[in-house]
């Protein structure tokens, strides 16, 4: 046998749970994405990497602007779909949408809940200098992310990992959790277990006045920051008024006061211990290894950072 779905999702992160179940034995109905948007600079149009793939392999693709209105309720509701998945789609559901399935709302969130609800927690994570995570497997219901849980994956995770990494690992490990999912959701085996909503903690979204490194954090705090918005929005600091972002670093034992360059390869001191940067980005130009950078831009040791 096999089940009916609807498919919810629109950045890279849910393109391996589509392609998995593109590759199963399920009927998918319907791929749901938000739709196309601006670039920042210019006016090209930018079709999400879910609709990229939909359109790609010749899937039924919607992509409204709005989900609460009576045309997308009545399309939903004649396809009849036995499960509804959805990762990382960017939009709440209506909760009349929500009986509209089966076997309800599956979602695939990137963390342990209750740890992490909400809509960065690959980021908070890192940030966090969590020692683990993985995948969560939850029936959705109205409340932001607090719904009933089937299945965790937990995976470790160490200081110098990324969040581009990390999202890459996390979004093959839920596309193979799904399709477990979904066969013991068939088979009647599921079990779905209240969240403890005591120990919820939220993973708000990230904004780009939160990258600004803080000089007198830890080196660990620091590199965390750098690796947690590794690559959007990014972790930076001002020298004579111009932005850095930096891309990537590893902490040294060398020591100065907070936010002083130590020597001629960019290290700079932190209230403990201290953070060489590995690669650099200055505002409008290039990334950068940073003895390249270094050679057509001289910042000497005993230079304040901010």
């Amino acid at each position: 046998m096999s089940q009916k779905i609807v498919f919810m999702g629109t950045p890279e992160f849910s393109v391996p749970t589509l392609e998995s179940l593109v590759n199963s034995n399920h009927q998918l109905l319907a791929v749901y994405s938000q739709p196309a948007s601006k670039a920042k600079r210019g006016q090209k149009i930018i079709p999400s990497k879910v609709e990229i793939f939909a359109k790609k392999h010749s899937l039924r693709l919607r992509t409204p602007n709005n989900l609460d209105n009576d045309e997308e309720y009545n399309y939903l509701k004649k396809l009849e779909p036995d499960i509804v998945v959805v990762i990382a789609y960017g939009k709440i559901l209506p909760k009349k949408f929500l009986n509209l399935s089966k076997n309800g709302f599956i979602n695939v969130h990137a963390s342990l809940l209750p740890k992490w609800r909400g809509a960065a927690p690959i980021q908070r994570s890192i940030m966090n200098l969590d020692n683990q995570t993985g995948i969560s497997i939850m029936k959705i219901e109205e409340k932001l992310d607090a719904g009933p849980i089937m299945h965790q994956d937990k995976i470790q995770i160490n200081e110098n990992v990324d969040a581009f990494t990390l999202s890459k690992v996390l979004s093959k490990l839920g596309a193979k959790s799904i399709i477990n999912a979904i066969d013991k959701i068939e088979k009647g085996q599921a079990k779905f277990q209240e969240q403890n909503h005591s120990e919820a903690t939220y993973a708000k979204k990230i904004s780009k006045a939160e990258g600004r490194i803080d000089w007198n954090e830890s080196a660990k705090k620091v590199l965390a920051k750098i690796n947690g918005l590794n690559p959007n929005p990014g972790a930076w600091f001002q020298y004579k008024n111009e932005r850095f972002k930096v891309w990537k670093a590893e902490i040294s034992n060398k020591s100065n006061d907070a936010g002083k360059t130590i020597d001629d390869h960019l290290t700079i001191a932190c209230k403990h211990q201290s953070i060489k940067i590995l690669e650099i980005q200055k505002e409008g130009k290039n990334r950068q290894l940073t003895d390249e950078f270094l050679l057509g831009n001289k910042i000497k040791p005993g230079e304040i950072l901010k």
